[in-house]
């Protein structure tokens, strides 16, 4: 029973913290959206930022809900044990009054003294004595009993009387969210049913960003197959550099070649490294690359965001417009929406393999972890350098603000020589 309560104690711990982290992650989002409420022609971008926020608070109600449950669960626990305490004592006090009649008819020390005296033989009269002294010490023992069990009994009451508080508190809180809730998206459907005569603008708008997103995916993909090829003509010169240096070795310890015939050779296997065809779709890894490769697959769903706080408000793959659900975005990452002025940041140890400028406002990097690829996108400056080593959480430049919609997003690219995967499954959420 007592680790069952424990556990039960260590979930509701659990509950909070994630309720906090719910409630802060709601001011966050409330303050991005004011922000861009401030701004003009922004109505599809307040509708994004509140289906998040209602996303949120549905969290958060769900969240309160097991937390009530588990309070209902520890309530019925300590009342079976209260039930359990009342009948221990009411056996108890019954025992323990039968004692004291009993005692009591035999109280004086001479009816004590004449009950040992009428014993047979001396065996007898030790037994009877060891037994009144035994009956004393119970008799006690059963006393102190009690006053245990009355204190336990008052203090699982009490635990009882926070209990219910706490639950009374946790279904105000609930319902005042599901108030709040609701209104949000009665607002949230006003504005949807505001901007539905613009769905022609909307989708040109759609159609002329997708055709951005596709423009700079195919730089980002010729980017990083000159990345792998490169990375791929490297690893093949120091093999043949390797090989070169061991025949050399052999050879002059044969003595069968001269020292200018050794260099000779080794320089035209250097070369035919050089001019040979390499993959650009797979990076060969060395055995250095690949430790980095096994490191940053085993940091999967633990990866810092790249950027110290902000939420996905584009998801990875096809989605569905948040007003005309019939309108299909394609996303070869995830955007993340975060504050004015917010620092990118790498989110694991690697080596910057291209600085992009996409625009003259917009840049990117590109960041290698051995046949991983991290690109960072709509950077407004860029603090690193190709074939810099930049550390997880470093700061690698600033997400741009539009200063049409006053929106600060940064997209966020993961892939593995030149598959895309979904960022999502890779952050810490």
């Amino acid at each position: 029973m007592t680790s069952f309560i424990w556990s039960q104690e260590t979930q509701q711990e659990k509950l909070e913290q994630r309720k906090a982290q719910i409630q802060q992650e709601i001011r966050e989002n409330e303050k991005l959206l004011q922000s861009v409420k401030k701004k003009e022609k922004t109505a599809v971008n307040v509708i994004v930022i509140q289906s998040n926020k209602i996303k949120l608070k549905e969290k958060l109600i769900n969240t309160t809900e097991k937390q009530a449950k588990l309070l209902s669960n520890d309530m019925y626990i300590n009342q079976l044990q209260i039930n359990k305490l009342k009948r221990e004592l009411v056996v108890l006090k019954e025992d323990y009054a039968k004692m004291i009649v009993k005692s009591y008819k035999s109280r004086s020390e001479e009816s004590r003294a004449m009950f040992i005296l009428s014993s047979e033989n001396f065996l007898q009269a030790y037994k009877r004595a060891q037994y009144m002294k035994q009956y004393t010490s119970y008799r006690k023992i059963q006393g102190e009993e009690i006053k245990v069990k009355s204190k336990d009994l008052v203090q699982y009451n009490d635990k009882l009387d926070v209990q219910k508080t706490a639950k009374k508190k946790l279904i105000a809180e609930n319902e005042k969210e599901r108030l709040a809730l609701e209104k949000e998206k009665q607002e949230q459907q006003k504005l949807v049913n505001s901007i539905k005569k613009d769905k022609n603008k909307i989708a040109a708008d759609i159609k002329k960003k997708q055709q951005e997103a596709r423009s700079i995916d195919k730089q980002i993909n010729r980017l990083i197959r000159e990345a792998i090829a490169e990375s791929n003509r490297r690893a093949a010169l120091e093999k043949a550099k390797a090989k070169a240096l061991a025949n050399a070795n052999l050879k002059a310890e044969s003595k069968t070649t001269t020292k200018a015939e050794t260099k000779a050779e080794s320089k035209k296997m250097e070369r035919e490294a050089a001019a040979a065809p390499v993959s650009s779709t797979k990076i060969e890894l060395t055995p250095e690359a690949k430790i980095v490769a096994d490191n940053f697959r085993a940091n999967r769903g633990r990866l810092p965001f790249p950027v110290e706080r902000g939420f996905i408000s584009l998801g990875y793959g096809d989605q569905a417009h948040p007003v005309y659900k019939s309108l299909m975005i394609h996303n070869s990452g995830v955007e993340i929406t975060t504050d004015q002025g917010a620092n990118a940041r790498a989110v694991f140890d690697g080596v910057v393999s291209s600085v992009i400028v996409l625009s003259p406002v917009n840049k990117a990097v590109m960041i290698q972890h051995g046949d991983f690829f991290t690109v960072y996108q709509n950077l407004s400056s860029v603090s690193v350098s190709k074939g810099e080593h930049v550390n997880r959480k470093q700061n690698i430049g600033k997400v741009r603000t539009n200063g049409e919609t006053g929106k600060t997003i940064i997209k966020f690219l993961i892939l593995q020589n030149t598959t895309y995967n979904n960022p999502a499954s890779w952050l810490s959420m």
